[in-house]
């Protein structure tokens, strides 16, 4: 079974977010959030949610997210309990994010990078994997910890 892939972007990264899907082919189940359709007055929180939603339940291994900046629907995607996603716009970060902090959604910015260097990074991102080391488990788990209380209202 190939594992899923959530999609999501807003208006501003729509044809950025459907040349990513292309290329990918077949290698991954694609479940793409939205938009299906260009609209210009779209809201990308709407679209983020979607896709955290869908990896934090499960239903999707990993996300990706585009808007113009990244930073839009990577703090709406930070609002879903069980969600790491990052801005990220350099291969190191792609990748590290990964394997030292579980990163489990992208979020990149169509009007900062090219869709080559959006290829390049979202290659390095679905390559890597958590590393599992005791510090990054230990840091990890202080994250999740900072999570649980904020929700319980003991932030």
């Amino acid at each position: 079974m190939k594992q899923v892939i959530a999609f999501g972007s807003d208006h501003v990264g729509f044809d950025m977010k459907n040349e990513i899907i292309r290329r990918l082919g077949d290698r991954y189940e694609i479940l793409d959030a939205g938009p299906l359709a260009y609209d210009a007055a779209d809201d990308y929180p709407d679209f983020a949610e979607a896709v955290a939603s869908t990896v934090a339940s499960g239903k999707a291994w990993r996300g990706i997210l585009i808007c113009g900046s990244g930073v839009g629907v990577c703090v709406a995607a930070n609002k879903v309990r069980g969600v790491r996603a990052c801005v990220c716009h350099d291969t190191f970060s792609a990748h590290q994010g990964v394997e030292h902090v579980e990163m489990n959604v992208l979020c990149l910015g169509a009007r900062v990078i090219g869709i080559e260097v959006a290829w390049e990074l979202v290659n390095a991102f679905l390559k890597a994997n958590f590393g599992g080391e005791a510090k990054h488990k230990r840091r990890l788990n202080k994250l999740m910890d900072i999570e649980k209380r904020s929700l319980s209202g003991n932030c």
